[in-house]
């Protein structure tokens, strides 16, 4: 795929990054696209805290969305777009959808279930594994997180 295209549509995560830090959430975003039409399907920022949800993460959100106009579970050939490395739960989550490629920005070096922690796409267990592409604006995307916590300390 294009670097720079990947760049425009993880720029649409982290715009959904940004309204879940303006709404007192963990900034994470994630958009999901055809990548044929290069239509974005879903995009959805953090929400546990608003939706009562421990299960709300952006990529969870967005998944929910896409399945649902989709009309179906599996959401083959599409791509994910997210502005940190999916946690366990997420990466779980793609898995059982079947998103054909993951694109990532910051690493996450204690949640991370992708690069970091279980690995979770390189296990015996896992039924489906994406394409993933790691780094795309991750300054971008780590300053976000850094700055809303700093602002908590």
């Amino acid at each position: 795929m294009n670097e720079t295209r990947d760049q425009s549509l993880m720029l649409l995560a982290l715009a959904e990054a940004q309204a879940a830090a303006e709404a007192g959430e963990v900034p994470v975003g994630a958009v999901i696209v055809d990548p044929a039409s290069d239509t974005v399907i879903a995009a959805a920022g953090n929400a546990p805290i608003a939706g009562h949800d421990p299960t709300a993460h952006a990529e969870i959100r967005a998944i929910r969305m896409a399945a649902e106009k989709r009309g179906n579970y599996r959401l083959s050939g599409l791509e994910l777009f997210v502005t940190l490395e999916p946690c366990a739960m997420c990466a779980g989550a793609i898995s059982f959808a079947r998103i054909g490629r993951v694109v990532f920005g910051a690493a996450d070096e204690k949640g991370g279930a992708v690069l970091h922690g279980p690995r979770f796409f390189e296990q015996p267990t896992c039924h489906w594994r994406p394409e993933i592409v790691s780094g795309v604006l991750a300054g971008e995307s780590s300053d976000l997180l850094r700055t809303f916590f700093r602002t908590r300390r």
